[in-house]
């Protein structure tokens, strides 16, 4: 039922299920290193409550498809026994969290994405993924709140703040070309709108390098996802079966 949603998804539901599962892995990893971290309590909590959000949208996809590929493996097993190659998710996703601009533009970006993604699939013929899009496009709204609201503060803010927002803007949009390939081609006009109207009430330029770098949903990443792997599966991977 999840490939008739998407007919022209080549790969299987199950490797689909991955790379979305694996988006909101990574980020919320991400997102995590900034817990106690932020630049003020209220923003430090926020980030803290975001990458729970993801964390959970990760375990329901990872939940499900354990279930499609019916070998008995659970979310912990798709989540720490996979290597590198063998994740799924977005660039974007992967690169290091740089300063708060940084990671604001990150996210605004991502969220924009996973906007589009959810509203669709929140009335997929399958009842468990639409039920896992709703729950999960409630979040992604909020999350898009605070992502758009930070790069229009940032962007529209002091000399130094709009300077940095437009760094991070021009070194990871080389990373956006890639959400729109193949079954989520569709949702790029109303991302563009969504993310055009955000950076021009925040004063920023779209950049003008059309370089766009592909790869990560075929497991080709770039030099940083192995050190988040490496420190978010040591555990599991020295004392396989651990339990609390």
């Amino acid at each position: 039922m999840i490939e008739s949603r998407i007919p022209s998804l080549e790969a299987s539901a199950f490797t689909w299920l991955l790379g979305h599962a694996d988006d909101n892995m990574v980020l919320a990893q991400r997102l995590g290193d900034w817990i106690s971290r932020g630049p003020e309590l209220e923003e430090d909590i926020a980030l803290g409550n975001i990458a729970l959000d993801h964390l959970g949208v990760a375990r329901a996809l990872y939940a499900l498809a354990g279930t499609v590929e019916g070998r008995g493996r659970g979310e912990d097993d798709l989540a720490m026994f996979r290597t590198e190659r063998e994740y799924r998710n977005l660039l974007l996703v992967e690169q290091p969290n740089g300063d708060f601009a940084h990671t604001m533009v990150r996210q605004f970006l991502f969220d924009a994405y996973q906007l589009q993604l959810w509203e669709d699939l929140s009335t997929a013929d399958d009842r468990e993924l639409a039920g896992i899009a709703g729950r999960a496009l409630k979040e992604a709204r909020y999350h898009f709140r605070h992502s758009s609201g930070w790069v229009i503060r940032l962007g529209d803010g002091t000399e130094e703040s709009s300077r940095r927002v437009q760094t991070a803007l021009d070194s990871l949009w080389r990373y956006t070309d890639e959400m729109f390939h193949d079954d989520t081609a569709g949702y790029r006009v109303a991302w563009d709108l969504e993310v055009m109207s955000v950076l021009a009430e925040a004063g920023l330029t779209i950049p003008e390098d059309p370089y766009q770098r592909p790869g990560g949903r075929q497991g080709l990443h770039s030099e940083h996802l192995g050190f988040l792997l490496a420190e978010m599966q040591w555990m599991q991977r020295s004392y396989p079966g651990l339990k609390w």
